[in-house]
C-alpha cells in the first residue's frame, strides 16, 4: 500500500501532461501511486500520458464529466492512505511529497496539509505566492485559514494533501459546480478540520495556461457558490472577509469579460468597506479603462514587475 495516491484529472493537456508526470516521478519521496482519470480528452492527452513509463501509473478513462467527477473517481480507486491532488498542467519540485510527509509525521491528527507554492506569470517569471501569515520556517498549525488566505489562498489544488478518510468525512467534490469546485472543497475542509501549512515551496501553478473560466456560466456558478456559505459567513467573520475578496475578484473578471449580467448581481453583494483603496478604484473603474489597466499590468509582468491589488 503506497503512502500517497496522486490523483490527476486529465482533460486536453497534451502539451503539458508529460512534464507534469515527470515532475511527480522525480520526487525524492518514492512511496506513491499515480492515478490518471482521462476525462474524455479530445486531443492527444491520453496518448501522451501513456508514453511516460512508470509502473506506479494507473490510467482510467471516463466520458467527459468534469474535474470534480474525475477526482472523485480517482480517489475512489486510490489505495494510499493520503491523497495528493495534481492538475495536468502544473509542476512539482522534487521535495513536494517529502514535505507533505514531514507535515503529516509532525501533525498526524490534522486534516488538510498545504505546501507553499510559486506562481508562473510568464515564460520567464515565477514569483512566490504571498499569504497573510507570519513567516515561519517549519510546518505549523494555521489558526485562521480564511484570514491567512486574503492575499493568496493558502490551499491550492496541486499543493494540498489529506487522508482518504477525511475526504469522505468532509464530502466529495461537487460535480454540479462548474467553476470553483476546489474553492468549495477547501472552504468545507477549513471549516471542519485542522489546517497545517508548510512554508517550504514545493511546486508551481502555471497561470499562463489558457482556460475557459471567463465564460459567463462559470462566473455565475462561482457567484452562486460564494452565496452558498451565507449562513457560515454570519458566524465566521474571517470567512465573510475571505468570500468578500473572492466576490471582488470575480467582479473584476466579469468586467473584463463584459459579463454585465453577473456583475450587476455581484456588485451589491460586495461589502465595499472591506476592500482596500486599490480594490475600490478598480471595482468602480469603467470596463474599457480597466481593460487598458489589465494590459499594462500584463506588460509590467513581462518586465519582471508584479503588482497585486490584494496588498
Amino acid at each position: 500500500m503506497p503512502f500517497f495516491s496522486v490523483i490527476i484529472p486529465l482533460y486536453n493537456k497534451e502539451s503539458h501532461i508529460k512534464d507534469t508526470l515527470n515532475s511527480i516521478i522525480k520526487q525524492n519521496f518514492k512511496d506513491f501511486e499515480i492515478i490518471i482519470i482521462n476525462d474524455g480528452s479530445t486531443d492527444g492527452s491520453l496518448e501522451a500520458a501513456k508514453l511516460v513509463s512508470d509502473n506506479r501509473i494507473k490510467i482510467y478513462s471516463q466520458n467527459n464529466s468534469g474535474a470534480s467527477s474525475a477526482r472523485n473517481l480517482g480517489i475512489k480507486k486510490a489505495i494510499g492512505n493520503y491523497i495528493a491532488l495534481m492538475d495536468g498542467d502544473d509542476i512539482w519540485y522534487p521535495n513536494h511529497l517529502q514535505e507533505f510527509h514531514n507535515s503529516i509525521s509532525k501533525f498526524p491528527d490534522a486534516g488538510l496539509f498545504c505546501n507553499a507554492y510559486d506562481i508562473k506569470l510568464s515564460k520567464s517569471q515565477i514569483v512566490k505566492a504571498s499569504y497573510s501569515i507570519r513567516k515561519r520556517e517549519i510546518p505549523h498549525i494555521i489558526d485562521d485559514y480564511f484570514l491567512a488566505s486574503t492575499i493568496r489562498s493558502l490551499g491550492w489544488t496541486s499543493a494540498i494533501a489529506f487522508s482518504k478518510n477525511d475526504f469522505y468525512n468532509i464530502g466529495e467534490f461537487k460535480p454540479k459546480i462548474t467553476s470553483g469546485q476546489d474553492l468549495d472543497f477547501l472552504i468545507r475542509f477549513a471549516l471542519k478540520k485542522t489546517v497545517i501549512f508548510n512554508p517550504k515551496t514545493t511546486c508551481y501553478y502555471d497561470k499562463t495556461v489558457a482556460n475557459s473560466l471567463s465564460k459567463e456560466n462559470h462566473q455565475e456558478s462561482k457567484r452562486i457558490l460564494f452565496n452558498s456559505f451565507q449562513q457560515e459567513e454570519k458566524l465566521n467573520k474571517s470567512l465573510n472577509i475571505y468570500l468578500n475578496l473572492n466576490r471582488y475578484s470575480l467582479a473584476i473578471q466579469c468586467k473584463l469579460a463584459k459579463n454585465k449580467t453577473t456583475f450587476a448581481k455581484l456588485y451589491p453583494e460586495i461589502d465595499k468597506k472591506l476592500l482596500n483603496f486599490k480594490q475600490k478604484i478598480l471595482l468602480e473603474m469603467p470596463s474599457n479603462i480597466l481593460m487598458l489597466t489589465k494590459k499594462f499590468h500584463l506588460f509590467l509582468i513581462t518586465k519582471g514587475i508584479y503588482i497585486s491589488s490584494f496588498k
